[in-house]
């Protein structure tokens, strides 16, 4: 059985709801003693952003910005993809507590053995 848990968000602004419940699947996720990595992918990379995410709270959850710190605090990992941070003009100074630019072959590793994903 596997003690990973992969959760990829490519959504942002443009899709709050989805950025919001990747970041609740990946708190439960850390929470169950899942070694767990977010990836942030597409618009999604726009959420390492400090700052970016500060005013995003949907109806029913907590607000975004705490999701993503709480679940950094509990030891999940946030990596983020370098192409996308590239495209998107991200500057890579001004990144969340957590966060760490990569390339898509940390993903690739991470999964590799087998572990769950799930994207949003």
């Amino acid at each position: 059985m596997s003690t990973k848990f992969n959760v990829i968000i490519n959504n942002a602004k443009n899709d709050t709801d989805k950025a919001t419940v990747g970041f609740v699947i990946a708190n439960a996720a850390v929470g169950s003693d899942q070694e767990t990595m977010v990836f942030l992918s597409t618009e999604g990379a726009r959420l390492a952003e400090k700052g970016y995410a500060d005013d995003i709270h949907e109806e029913g959850f907590a607000p975004l910005s705490e999701l993503m710190s709480n679940f950094v605090k509990a030891g999940g990992t946030i990596y983020v993809c370098a192409p996308c941070v590239k495209k998107r003009g991200i500057d890579t100074e001004n990144l969340v507590e957590g966060a760490t630019v990569v390339g898509g072959a940390k993903l690739v590793e991470f999964l590799a053995g087998g572990t769950p994903s799930v994207s949003y």
